[in-house]
């Protein structure tokens, strides 16, 4: 991953791992880490809070494709039906 790009930033290293697996499970290879503010935020100790998703440049547009399909109808994709 040479030209890496932030393709979403969360709240929490859960829902950084959630958004990376669908990611992976389409063959997009991807990472999370801190956020600059978090980084700092405890003078570089790891404590959670806010990640950033990064992909290859390349694969950024498909990747966002990815994550509104998802967002659009998870029912569709086994999600909660209400």
């Amino acid at each position: 991953m040479d030209d890496l790009v932030v393709i979403e930033t969360v709240p929490t290293a859960m829902e950084a791992a959630l958004i990376c697996g669908i990611l992976r499970n389409v063959g997009i290879r991807c990472l999370d880490r801190p956020t600059n503010f978090s980084a700092g935020a405890n003078d570089g100790w790891p404590s959670g809070g806010w990640r950033e998703i990064v992909v290859s440049g390349e694969d950024a547009e498909e990747a966002r494709d990815v994550l509104a399909a998802q967002r659009a109808d998870p029912v569709e994709r086994g999600g909660p039906q209400e």
